[in-house]
């Protein structure tokens, strides 16, 4: 089955198109509404002027003539070219109209709209501002009319029309609107572009370093003084510690396998050439007992190191099970520092054990938590060269139960402490003292944990080491124990 690969774009060009894409439809649908009030709010002042200048002009009819208005004064033109005082380009129609409906006098030819006669039921209408649509038209228009009264007699009308287009033509409103968004449209691009690029430089530069490590070169360089954001800094700071860190264990890998080979090495070598003296019977008699004595001493030791690994790999793949069982934390651990110390050969180690003054009971596996005890006061007292008293100290913390077990040797160097329970590892002290493959602690870790506990180097110093066993405590009645 074949996956196809899918194009992928750059995190900069990714967040700035869709960023610029949701910034111009939200600059659009702005622009699209303020259009509409700008138009709205322009058609309400030019209407509101033609209402004024109606009212302006019905003021200079005041003279009556046959029951007709008639200007006051010779004002010749003063119908002319009003529309500058709207602020429009076109010229309004202003009629002058007797009671009757007739027209005394207009800026535009009679003829055009309405002939002789203004239509009474526009006259007749309450509403000062109609809008209306001839069929003869293209175009909506605005009737504003202003009665002329003398002394509360109604002498005529002054009627102004103007097309809907016309009052609501706002160019230059829209060329400042459009000047504004684009600027808006522009000015948050390059904002959204150079923060894009703030955030998407540190990670494209940890991407290109992944890359690295996966190659195996971990000589990175991930610079974060200039980092201001929290979450980049801490991406990069973090890959940058735990690029150090794989360094670190790939450096350590190749230094303990090749102890571990060194380990398994020397034992072979030297029953091969114990045996080989053997059968060419350079050795005889006595010796040569004394030599196979001692091969099988180190095929012994050597078995050990090959079942100890055996044992941490099907642990690790989950293998061998775990058998839980209720005990008596105090009797456990009592009877383990028994059996403990019958088989040590050596008797200048004691083993000081300070019990819980109220029982507890825990559900483990014993042979578990025996084998964890039995590594941890196995390096106890190799630590100590000179001997001395190991002890053991159990409490309770909450939920749980603690196992200390603490010795008065040379300690762990603290380069090494955060490494001990690594697989493998072997701290200098022990390199060319102590045979072994670095299992003993990861081993007993990994236990402890099947156990749903854990297992902690608590402190180190040239005075002494601290490891603790964590147990979770079962809440039952003792007497039916």
């Amino acid at each position: 089955m074949f996956i196809k690969n899918k194009k992928r774009i750059s995190l900069l060009r990714y967040w700035t198109s869709r960023y610029l894409v949701t910034l111009c439809i939200g600059l659009v649908v702005i622009a699209i509404i303020s259009a509409l009030w700008i138009r709205h709010t322009t058609l309400e002042h030019r209407l509101n002027m033609t209402k004024l200048m109606a009212e302006e002009i019905a003021d200079r009819f005041v003279e009556i003539s046959e029951g007709r208005p008639t200007p006051r004064g010779d004002i010749p033109g003063f119908l002319m070219d009003r529309g500058r005082f709207m602020n429009i380009e076109s010229d309004p129609s202003i009629y002058i109209v007797d009671a009757n409906g007739l027209i005394l006098s207009s800026n535009r030819p009679r003829e055009r709209v309405f002939g002789q006669t203004f239509p009474q039921d526009i006259l007749q209408d309450e509403e000062t501002v109609q809008k209306l649509r001839i069929d003869s038209e293209k175009n909506n228009f605005y009737v504003v009319k202003t009665p002329i009264e003398s002394e509360g007699l109604l002498l005529g009308w002054v009627v102004i029309l103007e097309y809907e287009q016309n009052l609501a033509q706002v160019n230059q409103e829209y060329r400042q609107l459009a000047i504004m968004i684009i600027g808006l449209a522009l000015l948050g691009w390059a904002a959204i572009y150079f923060l894009s690029r703030r955030l998407s430089n540190p990670i494209a530069d940890v991407a290109r370093a992944a890359k690295q490590v996966q190659e195996g070169d971990y000589n990175i360089n991930l610079p974060e003084e200039n980092i201001n954001e929290q979450e980049v800094y801490e991406l990069v700071h973090s890959f940058k510690e735990m690029s150090n860190r794989l360094h670190q264990l790939e450096s350590l890998r190749t230094e303990l396998l090749a102890g571990v080979t060194h380990e398994l090495k020397t034992p072979v070598t030297a029953i091969s050439a114990l045996l080989q003296a053997v059968n060419d019977d350079v050795v005889t008699g006595d010796e040569a007992k004394e030599f196979l004595e001692i091969s099988l001493n180190e095929t012994t030791k050597m078995k050990k190191m090959v079942e100890d690994l055996l044992a941490f790999n099907s642990f690790a793949a989950n293998a061998i099970p775990v058998v839980k069982q209720v005990h008596s934390l105090n009797e456990l651990v009592a009877d383990f520092v028994r059996q403990w110390k019958i088989v040590q050969e050596e008797k200048n180690v004691e083993v000081d054990a300070v019990f819980l003054d109220r029982e507890c009971l825990v559900d483990v596996d014993s042979i578990r938590l025996q084998q964890i005890l039995t590594n941890l006061l196995n390096n106890a007292k190799q630590s100590m060269v000179n001997g001395g008293t190991i002890k053991l100290v159990l409490a309770v913390d909450g939920e749980q139960v603690q196992i200390d077990v603490v010795d008065c040797g040379h300690g762990i160097p603290k380069e090494e402490q955060g490494l001990v329970f690594e697989r493998f590892f072997r701290g200098e002290n022990k390199k060319l003292k102590v045979r072994g493959l670095g299992l003993g602690l990861p081993f007993s870790k990994m236990m402890a944990r099947s156990l749903d506990g854990n297992l902690y180097l608590v402190e180190s110093s040239p005075s002494g080491t601290t490891f603790r066993i964590t147990l979770p405590k079962i809440e039952d009645d003792l007497e039916n124990y």
